[in-house]
């Protein structure tokens, strides 16, 4: 049986080694011009330019025709999104997946809401591509990663800004504004709802590090697998890995740059870490 993962390019994923994978892209536009969030984009460069950029910005999701496309010949598909409450990339996903099945009933697609982004979405991917490579079948797989994503990952996030989350609507601009103002870096986790749910504020590396890690714990974090994404601030994500392996000597922690949309809107210096519990 032929083997595929797809994911919108919010899972900062651009290819797998060992596993059929696809990253279908979203776009970043302004006035001045678009972003594709692909393997060529300069995402520092898109930072920078963003931080002087004084109009408006939104994003955009792929489209069904582009999912469609993604999916190839692959009889087995699973696919993984940004949370469909904050993108139509569930919505587009699906209309392919329809499109497909209509004219190829014996194949097979599994659709994933992450309800969440980012590292996140990455972890899960992991997980599917681990039950691949075990030899499990499409439905076995499904059912365990049906589980998995909703019981046992999460994500909690770290921003020095929220610019871009409140001009698209995300939080209050007056909020945002504050934050701003009185340096406080705004810390959150995605809710069960697939909402951005801000949880405390705090100041400086070492306390947003300690902030992060004691919301983790609280999530019911115990040492399982931890993706820490970075917009362009290697030396806050290290903190923070630094502080889980004080208590968790043991975890298996990986640090990345984020892509294009998780860029976008963590903005420059921000954090967003997915854990297992």
């Amino acid at each position: 049986m032929k083997f595929k993962i797809v994911a919108d390019s919010s899972a900062d994923i651009r290819a797998l080694s060992d596993v059929p994978y696809e990253s279908v892209p979203l776009k970043i536009i302004t006035d001045e011009r678009e972003y594709v969030d692909s393997c060529s984009l300069d995402v520092v460069g898109m930072l920078t330019e963003l931080k002087s950029y004084k109009g408006k910005s939104h994003t955009s999701c792929p489209s069904a025709g582009e999912y469609l496309e993604a999916f190839g010949d692959a009889e087995n598909i699973f696919v993984i999104t940004i949370s469909s409450n904050l993108s139509g990339s569930f919505n587009a996903a699906n209309v392919a997946a329809k499109t497909l099945l209509a004219d190829h009933p014996e194949r097979k697609v599994h659709i994933i809401d992450s309800l969440s982004t980012g590292a996140e979405s990455f972890i899960i991917i992991e997980r599917i591509r681990s039950l691949i490579l075990e030899g499990k079948s499409f439905e076995e797989i499904k059912s365990e990663i049906i589980d998995y994503s909703v019981n046992h990952t999460r994500l909690i996030f770290a921003l020095e800004s929220m610019r871009n989350l409140a001009n698209n609507g995300r939080v209050s601009p007056v909020k945002a504004k504050m934050a701003e103002i009185f340096g406080i870096r705004a810390i959150g986790r995605a809710s069960d709802e697939g909402t951005l749910e801000m949880i405390c504020k705090s100041r400086g590396p070492l306390n947003t590090a300690n902030d992060i890690f004691t919301n983790m714990v609280g999530d019911g974090y115990k040492g399982g697998r931890v993706r820490i994404h970075h917009a362009n601030n290697l030396s806050a994500a290290e903190l923070v890995k630094t502080k889980i392996v004080e208590k968790f000597p043991d975890a298996s922690i990986d640090i990345a740059m984020t892509g294009g949309l998780c860029s976008f809107y963590a903005e420059q210096g921000g954090l967003i870490v997915g854990f297992e519990i």
